[in-house]
């Protein structure tokens, strides 16, 4: 099957966080509370916190020392933790650790586990939900998050209580890692309680007429559904003949240091560039970077996840890398959106699949925020992916 992927003011480095309290309401924890989690122990850290830690919306989590190679993914499932799990699967697993402290290879192909620095300490009332960052997506790394007991990978029960892994994958390249990488962040939502409210018909219609989460010349208001907004992928650009409107990862590449932001894009992609039709015929097996045709936004009192669009369209589908933090694509001063497309990871499974410019590859489902953060993407922190329109990972220059 197809897979179309999308994807602080300081903190001071120790484990003290000042930042004002928030009402106790429901929807996704701001920023602020994210700092009241961390001074109140709910969420634990090895080590001092850095600096852009915090997100407007989740917080970046961070490897520990070793990653464990495993032959096979995995959930520990009911009554079962992850480090015995592993002893199940392989008795002498602790014997093949890889040391990440200063710097190790993981390998295209494999998969690893890999604790985390943080842990948790939920609320009977709150759950905790990861996704890969967008880099991480960008560079066709799978994540996932698996806690002590869990029957399912990137959720975290509430009131969970413990030690969170990482499992890691890369897909298209190998890729260097070290103690402190961060590859995934977890955000937090408020099941019960009073507070925020589900996103109702005449506000959504308030959003979509002022521009707010996308320009309205742009939008299909056939596709219109409450907090869902359809994004289509643009294989045209300009429509000059020679323009790039895609990136295809190459087969045989040198592996990648994440800490580096010098690579040269053409060492591991093939550019795409329109001819004559706007589409692409997508191959079992390869991995592409395309975007939306749409400028999208995300309005402050909002974060936004992309889902499939439907299955039964085609061979494609959105899944993980595709959180977008409150402030993305919004212009503070116009209160509308701006330029900023949504980038595409594609992966192609199984049969070719054609694809062409303006088809709908996916939804964007927006949820309200329990509180508007103090932080937003693109104006208040440093953010690599404010006002894009085809851009691969940070690790790669402009050409």
């Amino acid at each position: 099957m197809n897979e179309v992927i999308m994807k602080a003011d300081s903190i001071a480095k120790s484990n003290s966080v000042v930042s004002p309290r928030v009402s106790e309401g429901t929807g996704i924890f701001p920023s602020q509370k994210i700092k009241e989690m961390l001074n109140s122990k709910e969420i634990g850290t090895v080590m001092n916190l850095d600096h852009d830690q915090v997100q407007p919306a989740s917080i970046d989590l961070r490897l520990g020392d070793y990653a464990y190679p495993v032959r096979t993914s995995f959930l520990p499932g009911k009554g079962v933790k992850v480090l015995d799990k592993l002893r199940k699967l392989d008795d002498r697993f602790a014997n093949f650790k890889i040391d990440l402290r200063n710097g190790a290879v993981l390998e295209k192909g494999l998969v690893y586990v890999i604790p985390l620095q943080e842990s948790i300490n939920l609320k009977s009332e709150v759950a905790a939900f990861a996704n890969p960052k967008s880099s991480t997506g960008r560079l066709d790394i799978l994540t996932r998050l698996i806690a002590d007991e869990a029957t399912a990978f990137d959720e975290v029960k509430e009131g969970y209580k413990g030690e969170l892994y990482i499992e890691v994958a890369p897909r298209s390249f190998s890729v260097v890692v070290k103690t402190g990488t961060r590859l995934n962040q977890l955000r937090f939502r408020r099941a019960r309680g009073e507070g925020a409210k589900p996103i109702n018909i005449a506000e959504w219609k308030k959003l979509l007429d002022e521009g707010q989460i996308i320009d309205s010349k742009d939008y299909d208001r056939s596709l219109e559904k409450k907090g869902m907004l359809a994004f289509t992928v643009d294989l045209e650009g300009s429509g000059k003949d020679g323009d790039i409107i895609g990136w295809r990862a190459k087969k045989h590449a040198n592996r990648i240091d994440l800490e580096r932001r010098d690579y040269d894009p053409l060492d591991f992609w093939d550019p795409i560039r329109f001819h004559k039709m706007p589409s692409l015929v997508l191959e079992p097996d390869e991995f592409y970077i395309l975007m939306t045709k749409e400028p999208i936004a995300v309005p402050p009192d909002f974060a936004a996840e992309m889902m499939p669009y439907d299955t039964r369209a085609g061979e494609f589908r959105v899944h993980y890398a595709g959180f977008f933090d409150p402030g993305f694509g919004w212009n503070a001063q116009t209160k509308k959106a701006g330029s900023s497309r949504g980038v595409l990871e594609v992966r192609s499974h199984e049969v070719p699949f054609l694809l062409e410019h303006g088809q709908t590859v996916g939804w964007l489902c927006y949820e309200r925020m329990a509180a508007r953060p103090e932080l937003l993407y693109g104006q208040d922190i440093h953010s690599n992916y404010q006002g894009q329109s085809l851009k691969l990972a940070k690790q790669f220059k402009p050409l």
